[in-house]
Formats: structure tokens, sequence, C-alpha cells
């Protein structure tokens, strides 16, 4: 098994930035690849990012060249950069762990940009 706790989120101005945090604890070892989901309030969830555990990395379209994603092995943890915010940004963000078949998911942390 594999625990996720999110945290970073927040209310921010257009234009602004956040950094989204994911600490990953338990069976950490058998991860193949971390990522970011959002889901929208009325809207299915989507995906934002990706990191592979060799440090390759994938974006979603809408946030490509705005978002980062990175990883701190030592910390066993996953960040997600957020910058030039937008409205349509404003969605909860949850982390994604996947091992083999299995994927697993932290609770979400709200992001709202405001106008």
């Amino acid at each position: 098994q594999v625990q996720l706790v999110e945290s970073g989120g927040g209310l921010v101005q257009a234009g602004g930035s956040l950094r989204l945090s994911c600490a990953a604890s338990g069976s950490i070892f058998s991860i193949d690849h971390m990522g970011w989901y959002r889901q929208a309030h009325g809207k299915q969830r989507e995906f934002v990012a990706v990191i592979t555990s060799g440090g390759s990395t994938n974006y979603a379209d809408s946030v490509n060249g705005r978002f980062t994603i990175s990883r701190d092995n030592a910390k066993n943890t996953v960040y997600l950069q957020m910058n030039s915010l937008k409205p349509e940004d404003t969605a909860v963000y949850y982390c994604n762990a996947a091992s083999g078949t299995k994927r697993f998911w932290g609770q979400g942390t709200q992001v709202t940009v405001s106008s």
C-alpha cells in the first residue's frame, strides 16, 4: 500500500503561483511513476502532469509551459510548481501513484484562482 498526502493548495489571484506537495509513504519502493490530476466542480477528473521513476515528465497541453512537476527522492515527495495561474485552473488537485496495475490517490487539495 502507498499513502499520499497533498498540501500547498489555496487561493491565489490570476497570474500568481502556487506549489503543491505530495508526500508518499508505505510501499514507496514499488512506485513506478507519480503524477497530478485535477477535478473542477461538475467536471471529470483530468490528467495534469506525470513524472516517472527515471525523471521523465509529461504534461497536459493546458498546463504545458506553466506547470512543472519534480520529485525529491530523499523526501519521497513530488511537487507541482504552478505559475501564471488562470481561473480555469481552479480545481481539486489529486496526487496519484502507480505501482504495477495498482493506482493510489491522495485526498486532494483545493486550488482556487480568482480573476
